[in-house]
């Protein structure tokens, strides 16, 4: 049975953010993911996981000015105080919530920064941080972000590029966080990398080792909608994802159409059991 997280960020986002716990719960879900915690304390998030019986999947390290136009830091030479600084507080939030994921994002370098120092600076700080997550059992999530419609000038904006970036990392607990939104932006071919990232194969000409993809997240194409709001044929890709033996978490970090309970046909064959239907 596959299991899905919704994205706060995203989702029930018509209620106060610490309100959308009880309503991801009612809604069938089994677990939460974000972007960012920090604005608000991790005991106060931790008592909603509890009181609502919801894993916290997943969340975002710092990103730097996010209202300034940063998109992490990992890849900005210069900035590696900060994402250590980035580092210990989520480590913090994370022991807190019972998080066993961290996604650190790469970031957009600034124009004229030099390719080298960039690709350098990425993998300094990445081996760094999965050195240190290591002893906290947390696995780093490293995360290809579309830029040619989300995030113009996003440093790791291909699936092709994450996973040739695992073998130079060179770290056991990092993994992709594979968006097949994203994904199907820049390259398509989903079904294909889901079995090379899960199965081992050998899409990518890329010696297969343990699995690849540690983390999933969906939202259709175009207009990062629900599933079935565009062209991306999830039944299949879900189906496949079963067939793999799938057993990670599903994020749901897409735009309902309306309200986030309107448009959760879809999710209606994956939700909780063991929680009430939702009333209207």
């Amino acid at each position: 049975m596959l299991k899905f997280a919704a994205n706060l960020t995203f989702l029930f986002a018509d209620r106060p953010f610490l309100d959308r716990f009880a309503a991801a719960a009612q809604a069938g879900f089994a677990g939460v993911e974000y972007l960012f915690p920090y604005d608000v304390a991790a005991e106060e998030i931790r008592a909603r996981l509890t009181a609502h019986d919801l894993t916290q999947a997943l969340f975002n390290l710092p990103a730097g000015d996010w209202a300034g136009g940063e998109r992490g830091l990992a890849a900005l030479p210069g900035r590696e105080a900060d994402f250590r600084a980035g580092l210990d507080l989520a480590r913090r939030y994370a022991a807190v919530l019972g998080c066993t994921r961290l996604h650190a994002m790469a970031g957009i370098p600034p124009a004229g920064a030099d390719p080298a120092a960039v690709r350098a600076t990425y993998l300094a700080n990445i081996r760094h941080a999965a050195r240190v997550l290591a002893a906290d059992g947390i696995t780093l999530m490293i995360e290809p972000i579309n830029s040619r419609i989300d995030m113009p000038g996003y440093w790791l904006d291909s699936p092709r590029a994450a996973f040739a970036l695992l073998d130079s990392i060179g770290e056991a607990n990092v993994r992709v966080q594979y968006d097949l939104y994203h994904a199907q932006i820049m390259e398509g071919n989903l079904a294909r990398t889901l079995e090379y990232g899960l199965a081992r194969t050998l899409e990518y000409g890329l010696a297969g080792a343990a699995p690849r993809i540690g983390h999933l997240q969906v939202a259709d194409n175009p207009g990062r909608g629900e599933p079935g709001s565009g062209e991306i044929a999830y039944p299949f890709l879900f189906a496949t994802l079963e067939r793999l033996g799938y057993d990670g978490w599903i994020g749901c970090e897409y735009k309902p159409a309306a309200s986030t309970e309107a448009g959760l046909g879809w999710f209606a064959p994956y939700r909780r059991r063991d929680r009430p239907l939702p009333t209207a």
